[in-house]
Parts: structure tokens; sequence; C-alpha cells
């Protein structure tokens, strides 16, 4: 399997906890990943209680027998150095006393060897009687500065206020893990913090504050308001969500829509033949959990505890996060005749979500009213799909043929045998348009990557009166390879992510442009927002060792 990182994800500055904590796998533990798990533990728990005295019976056989009494004795106690010299007398030879017989080994006082020197040593050091050796540094009276490893590394693990952090999916030699980075603006540095086992290959993340509600607790146990986790889609059916405030995890905080045992979400092939191709049953959806590998999640900001996701089952699924992660999913659309590929809820109409499929059509529904809904028909594969968050009513979609769209919304027909034209039409790539986002910060930027592995930012003037205005502004080659996500930051106005098929992540203050300044001087006035001045390449990634620049795939 090439390595890749497949999808990117933000944290705002100060919402991660400053002293993250470390996970304990106690008995409350295995007995909350069993149930979240739904298997039993038993032999799990007998294992590790038989390698806990395994331990216990080594550490004693150790303290018996590697220690004599007088080893024992040496440990206790602080060792006395004496200091102290033989006379010169005693000690200076001349070259008439050399023994002609080589055998004769009395110029070295070996009768003497024994006996200890009750002569002090003369010079600056000789008032000093003996030396004190103690096995720790702890018992010496004489080291102040104690060293305490906890508290160096609690220091190194700290996260600042001011720092961002950004969840990265990343798949290297057949190993899948989440990659938890660190970047400090100030002084321009991106690096991991810490990082998290995937058992699968992991789609998509998306990043929520709302604390999940484990198998083994209810709504009313979630007193916390906020939170820290990450939402991961991968290619098993069901949903996992980490905290990421916790360090060194072994099993997620919840996993929605994991089916039973007997559920048979795994398909199975028709036939034994041996010559011909087997073909696999197709999967039966069901209206609890997903089938088949989960392709895109979104939170819904407003009404936290909801979690959409979309999945190559055709179905959409809405999750209550307040729920215990064992119960099903609380609605399943089900509209689209092919793989679901992105699915977006409406930050300015909260109770209104967006989907895209490889049926080529994007379907817009009330979460209140599935039933009743409004559609387009792009013409290709949609690939990713952005509400305007300027806008209530218009969204952009990227497709496979290197189109974005954009359409809106009070415009789409109930029957999608209608013509549904849309509002502009931009050939961004020469290829598939695999990434998308929107600006949070400036009206109509938008940003854009591609599978000919460029990112291109754009600029949409839309006056009141006039026509509309569409110009590239910069466009950049940040050697990740096929891009396949773009993300703008929360904070910075001017600051994307961008990581591809090269398992590289990239950071690029594209403020530093001239172009891009100009571009936006105005816009970012508007909305009462600023760029720093800083000098520097634009460029902020994590160097890797022996890799040459430009290197390509």
């Amino acid at each position: 399997m090439a390595s890749l990182i497949s999808a990117t994800a933000w944290v705002a500055r100060g919402v991660a906890q400053r002293h993250p904590t470390k996970y304990k796998l106690d008995e409350a533990e295995l007995e909350r990943v069993s149930k979240l798990a739904r298997i039993d533990i038993e032999d799990a728990r007998r294992e590790l209680a038989k390698a806990s005295k395994q331990v216990e019976q080594w550490d004693a056989e150790k303290t018996d027998g590697d220690l004599s009494d007088e080893d024992e004795a040496w440990e206790d106690e602080p060792l006395e150095v004496n200091v102290a010299a033989d006379e010169a007398d005693d000690t200076k030879m001349d070259v008439d006393e050399v023994p002609t017989d080589a055998n004769d080994m009395s110029i070295y006082h070996l009768e003497d060897y024994d006996q200890e020197s009750k002569s002090v040593a003369a010079g600056p050091f000789s008032n000093i009687k003996g030396l004190s050796y103690y096995p720790d540094n702890e018992d010496d009276p004489y080291i102040t500065l104690k060293e305490d490893p906890e508290e160096d590394e609690r220091q190194e693990l700290e996260v600042l206020p001011t720092d961002n952090v950004l969840v990265v999916a990343k798949t290297e030699d057949e190993i899948s893990q989440l990659e938890i980075y660190i970047y400090e603006e100030t002084t321009e540095s991106l690096y991991v913090h810490h990082d998290i086992m995937l058992p699968s290959f992991p789609l998509c993340l998306e990043w929520l504050e709302f604390p999940v509600a484990s198998s083994s607790t209810s709504s009313s146990d979630t007193t916390v308001n906020r939170g820290n986790y990450i939402a991961v889609g991968t290619m098993d059916p069901e949903i996992e969500i980490w905290n990421l405030d916790t360090l060194d995890s072994l099993y997620p905080d919840a996993l929605l829509g994991r089916p039973d045992k007997t559920a048979a979400h795994v398909p199975t092939p028709v036939g034994t033949g041996k010559k011909k191709k087997k073909k696999m049953k197709a999967r039966t959806t069901s209206s609890d959990h997903h089938v088949d590998a989960v392709l895109s999640l979104s939170w819904n900001k407003t009404h936290r505890q909801l979690l959409a996701s979309a999945s190559a089952d055709r179905t959409v699924k809405l999750w209550d996060l307040s729920r215990p992660s064992t119960d099903p999913a609380i609605r399943s659309l089900e509209v689209h005749k092919d793989k679901v590929q992105a699915v977006e809820w409406n930050q300015l109409e909260p109770t209104v979500i967006l989907t895209g499929s490889y049926d080529r059509t994007v379907r817009i529904f009330d979460s209140r009213a599935p039933t009743a809904g409004v559609g387009a028909i792009v013409g290709a594969d949609v690939e990713a799909l952005r509400w305007d968050p300027w806008d209530a009513n218009r969204f952009y979609v990227s497709l496979e043929n290197g189109i974005v769209l954009n359409f809106d919304a009070r415009t789409l027909p109930t029957d999608l045998s209608s013509p549904s034209p849309a509002q502009f039409t931009l050939s961004a790539h020469d290829g598939a348009v695999s990434a998308l986002d929107v600006n949070p910060h400036i009206r109509g930027c938008l940003a854009t990557g591609g599978t000919d592995k460029m990112i291109k930012v754009w600029n949409i003037n839309e006056p009141e009166e006039g026509k509309r205005e569409i110009s590239l502004v910069t466009s950049r080659e940040l050697g990740v390879g096929k891009v396949f996500s773009v993300t703008w930051s929360p904070d910075d106005p001017l600051t994307l992510a961008a990581a591809g098929s090269k398992a590289k992540l990239q950071l690029w203050e594209v403020g530093l442009n001239p172009g891009v300044r100009k571009t936006f001087s105005q816009k970012l006035k508007d909305a009462g927002r600023e760029v720093k001045d800083k000098e520097g390449g634009g460029v902020i990634g994590v160097d890797s060792e022996g890799e040459e620049s430009g290197e390509d795939e």
C-alpha cells in the first residue's frame, strides 16, 4: 500500500488541553472497552494478571539472587573514598635502583598494597579527608537541583494557548495512524506532538468539541460541555471518536454504528469457483448503522450533539452523540443510487444538510423532513462540496472532471429530471478537483487542490451591480503529490494546510505573496482582520531525513 495522507483537520487555538493526560488501562477502562466493543475480555484480564505476577516474580528473584550481603550494604551506605598519597620518598625511584632481574617485583611494594596510608596529601586539597559517593543523586546533599523526569515530560508535552493543533490521517508502510501536529506560528515550527494507531485505513476526519457518551454512560452522565475530539471514518463501517487530549490511547472513546457479531456487514463471495473471479454478495443496507466504508463526516456546530456520516453503502446517517455509542443511528437517508462521497451541514441553516454522490447528483435535505428535498445533476462524480459560510443558500461542488460548480439552493428543482443550471462554472484543474475549502475569514476566497498536484487560490467578486469577477490569485505545487486535502486555518486568514499522496503535510502562508495581500487587503479590512508582517518562504513543513527536494512520485 502506498504512503499517503488522506485527510487533515485543524483545531483552533486555546481548545486543546494545556497538559494532556496519560491513558490508563485499569479495571474500569477494561470494563468500558468490553462493553464498547461488545467482546469478552476475561481471557485478556487473566493474561494481564498472569503477566503482572510474572513481573513481580522476576523482581523478587533479581533482588534475592543478584545482590550479595556486601552489595546490599554498599547500596545502603555511601562509599567513603580516602584521598591520600604516599610520600614522595617512598614512590620515587632512581634509575640506578632498577633491578637487573626482570622477575624482580620489589619495586612495586606489593607487600604494602593492602595497607592504608596514614599520610595526607599536600597541596590545595590537603584539607579534604575523603569523598562520598551516593548511588542516587537524591541522597547527595550537595546536589540542590533535583531532577524530575515527570515534570520534564510535562513541559515537553505542554500545548500553549497560542498553538494550533492539526490532526492528520496518515498511512505509511501499511500502518495507519493519526498524527497530531503542533504549529507554533511565532517560530514557524511544525512538529508531531503524539500519534494514535488506527486498526483500519482512514478516509475522513471531522473535529468536534461535544463530549461523546461512552457505551457505559447515558446522556445524563455527560456533565462536561466542551471537549477536544476527532471523529474518524475508515474502510470499516464504524466511526471511531478519539480524545485528542489523551496520550497513548489504546481504544477510542466511542464507536458509532458498531454492529453485533451476527450482523453480516462483511461481504461474502458467491460460489467457490477457482477459475472464475469471485463475485461478492451485495451488502444488505441497515437503517441502524453503516455496512460499508465511511467516506465523509460533518459535525453540526449549532446542534452540537448531531454528527452526519456518508458511506459507500449509499446512505447518509445521523447520529446523536449524547446517547450511548451502542445506540443505532437516529435517522437514515437513502436517496442516492451510488456511493455518497461527501456530506456537510449548513452552519447558517443548522437543520439543512448537503450530500454529493458518485451517481453524479447533489441533494439538499431538511433533517426534520428528510423525504422532501431539492437536488441537481452535476454531470460527473462528486469529489468534495462546501457550503458558502457567507451565504446560507450558496454552495460549491468539485468534480472528477476538474470543474468546480456554484449553486443557489433556492433555484434547484425537486425533480432531478428538470434542468438545474449552476450560478457559475470554474475550470480549476487538469484532473479531478479532489480538495476544496472556502475561507471562513475572507468573503469570496476559495482554495482548490487536484490530482495535477497543484493548489490554487481563487478570488470571487460579486458586486451588487455588475458582472461577477472570478480570478486566479496564486497557485503552487507544494510537493505533497496528488492533493487530497486543503483546509484553511481557523485562526489565520491566509494560512492553509495541504497534504496528499506523498504522506507529507505542508503549511502555506499565502499572505506572504504580494499579489495575494493586494487582492484581499480590502476584504480583510471589511472583515476586521489583517495579515501580520512575516518573513520567510511561505511554506512550512516537517523535514524528512534523506528526502531530496523536488523528488517526484
